[in-house]
């Protein structure tokens, strides 16, 4: 019966920590000051992003095939079955049009 308590124990602190909101401290003054700098260093990342988005036809499609290359690389080999395969498209369709719609 010890053994179960302990180990229910355990599982409570693991959940606990595992769910924890990120960036929380004791200390609540010094995250304070560095979490609005990293907001405002991440916003201005994604405005420069915006603009990177060529309007020229090709220079477009550049972009594009670019940004499919890099979300490809990402992920595991395309497989070789044919199921397999559509489903792993479908994966990498969405995952472009998530990085297309942050963009925009």
């Amino acid at each position: 019966m010890l053994e179960v308590a302990e180990l229910f124990l355990v599982m409570i602190i693991v959940a606990a920590t595992a769910f924890f909101p990120l960036g929380y401290s004791i200390f609540n003054e010094t995250v304070n000051k560095e979490v609005p700098q990293i907001v405002r260093a991440e916003e201005s990342i994604q405005q420069s992003k915006r603009s990177e988005i060529p309007e020229d036809s090709t220079l477009r499609r550049h972009f594009l095939t670019q940004l499919r290359a890099e979300v490809e690389a990402e992920f595991a080999p395309r497989p070789t079955d044919s199921t397999l395969k559509r489903h792993h498209d479908a994966l990498i369709a969405a995952e472009l049009e998530k990085r297309l719609e942050e963009l925009a």
